[in-house]
């Protein structure tokens, strides 16, 4: 029980590293953009890639639920 626990908790953090605008990983992309380019990227510009990285994990979401429930009827 312990293992798949902490197993899944890892998974949790991994995906969460992920150069999304959405999740951690983005917030870190744009800070070390930041850092290479000396400016801070413009607030359309984060407004934006945050809406698509929402929108990639909603799909990202729907296709897996989706795989899960086309499994369950073949």
């Amino acid at each position: 029980m312990w293992n798949l626990t902490a197993m899944l908790s890892i998974m949790l953090g991994v995906l969460n590293l992920l150069p999304i605008p959405a999740l951690d990983g983005g917030h870190i992309l744009f800070l070390l953009i930041e850092i290479i380019t000396r400016r801070k990227p413009s607030d359309k510009v984060l407004e934006v890639a945050q809406t698509i990285g929402m929108i990639l994990l909603i799909a990202l979401m729907i296709l897996a639920f989706g795989n899960d429930i086309r499994g369950l009827f073949t």
